[in-house]
């Protein structure tokens, strides 16, 4: 009798024993390095470290990572991730030579392919180089560079802004810059990493609060304001998971009567909210000035690279001269600046058109997908609408039938979300056509009911793996 049945390509039960028996091996090995690895140290003299202690394949986190990926090949689950798009993002992507309906690229307003901002791209190429060759304080600085943070700032109804290489690292710097161990950070906690990272840099005090409850941070408001020096609130104009937006207006009341600073996030809400595509703050009809920094991308609806803090003169000032990811960074690429400028000139001048085509193509999907029974969860149906499962490897296979399908929608799985909350996560655009959309939802809704009476979850998988005690004997 054969170990694997033909064409399953999937272990048998004797194989898959024996797996989960090496893997928590692995685990238990992984750990007790973990363990040593942590031990305080000793005032003994120490022996020379052995060449394996260079091996980064020794690191108990690699063996971590192996035994997640192990654990995958076992059911079989053919990785979804990192897969070579062979041309540009849009609302189609060809991979392999076959063309899919694409619902995994934040190309909000179809600008990366635009006429105008591919000119001035080139332009710029033409004019700077591919470089800006060094620091903007140093000999980086480029006259797009200014014309670029002007613009973000009318954009926004702001003084100034400043601009970034990244919009992971513009998080991270100005957090992370900004605040002390005498300060306190409160977030969300659905936030995105980045925010994460930076407090973790800053030595602050970081609290959460539950998602989207305003009344819990109102409570840790009142009990720990007192206690530090300065209090930083950070959201999301949209949430990236769940694709929901904060109550801004009742932001804007506690962080003023607590006295604190207010930040948010608009990565997915620039371009997405309000009539003409300046976010949150134009949604709510709120003064801007009323929010201490506005932090955005450039790698959405700019259809560039790159992030940007929108603020006060006196902040943007401050953190030219003093932030160690602006000062100590290249400048960004005078061709990545030039494509942002034109992306934002477009929103500037009023094209409204491709704003409203954006919100109705979200409207459409949330509906329709709940119309026909799926969980689209809190979303508000405009940039990000999520398909919740409640199940990561119901989760990964359904992306891969879809993508069998000629449909790419990446999963979200633990551990960035719980598990019960694992879901596919759908960006819509201004340029998705109604036909693919339709197509999206009807194909995601037959083959989720197809799955419904399968497995049991990657976490129960590997809590399987990781927690059973050691075999006797």
């Amino acid at each position: 009798m054969q170990d694997t049945p033909s064409g399953t390509g999937k272990p048998s039960g004797r194989n898959r024993k024996a797996l989960i028996e090496s893997l928590r091996a692995d685990h238990r090995a992984a750990s007790r390095k973990a363990g040593s690895e942590t031990s305080p140290p000793s005032s003994a003299p120490r022996a020379p470290a052995r060449i394996k202690a260079y091996d980064f394949s020794q690191l108990a986190e690699f063996r971590q990572l192996q035994m997640h990926r192990a654990a995958a090949d076992m059911i079989g689950l053919e990785n979804p991730f990192f897969r070579v798009h062979d041309g540009a993002g849009g609302p189609t992507s060809e991979i392999g030579g076959k063309v899919y309906d694409n619902f995994s690229s934040y190309n909000y307003l179809g600008l990366n392919m635009h006429p105008r901002v591919r000119a001035a791209a080139s332009a710029a190429l033409e004019h700077y180089g591919t470089s800006a060759t060094a620091s903007r304080v140093v000999a980086g600085e480029r006259a797009i560079h200014r014309d670029l943070e002007r613009a973000l700032a009318e954009l926004h109804g702001t003084e100034d802004s400043v601009v970034m290489v990244s919009g992971h690292a513009t998080n991270v710097t100005v957090i992370g810059h900004l605040l002390g161990e005498d300060d306190l950070i409160l977030t969300d906690t659905l936030i995105h990493n980045s925010i994460s990272e930076g407090a973790r840099l800053s030595g602050a005090r970081k609290l959460t609060f539950p998602h989207g409850d305003l009344d819990a941070l109102e409570d840790l408001l009142s009990t720990h304001r007192h206690a530090h020096r300065h209090v930083l609130i950070v959201v999301e104009g949209i949430y990236s998971m769940d694709g929901d937006y904060p109550d801004l207006p009742r932001l804007l009341a506690l962080k003023a009567a607590h006295d604190c600073w207010l930040m948010v996030d608009e990565a997915h809400s620039i371009g997405v909210m309000g009539q003409a595509g300046r976010g949150i703050g134009e949604h709510f009809g709120i003064d801007a000035k009323g929010v201490e920094m506005w932090m955005g991308t450039l790698s959405k609806t700019m259809a560039s690279c790159g992030g940007y803090i929108a603020g006060s003169k006196t902040l943007c000032d401050y953190l030219r001269a003093t932030a160690p990811g602006f000062v100590f960074s290249v400048g960004l690429s005078p061709v990545l600046a030039a494509s942002a400028l034109e992306s934002c000139r477009i929103l500037l001048a009023g094209d409204c058109d491709r704003v409203a085509r954006l919100q109705e193509n979200g409207r459409t999907f949330r509906d329709s997908a709940q119309a026909i029974g799926l969980d689209t969860g809190a979303s508000a149906g405009l940039s990000v609408v999520p398909v919740i499962v409640g199940d990561s490897v119901r989760a990964v296979t359904l992306s891969n039938r879809l993508h069998d399908r000629g449909i790419l929608a990446l999963p979200i799985i633990y551990p960035a979300v719980g598990e019960k909350s694992a879901r596919l996560r759908f960006f819509l655009t201004s340029e998705h056509s109604p036909e693919q959309i339709e197509r999206a939802v009807t194909a995601t809704a037959e083959e989720f009911a197809a799955l419904k009476s399968g497995s049991g979850g990657f976490r129960a998988l590997l809590d399987s793996v990781s927690q059973a005690p050691p075999k006797k004997g």
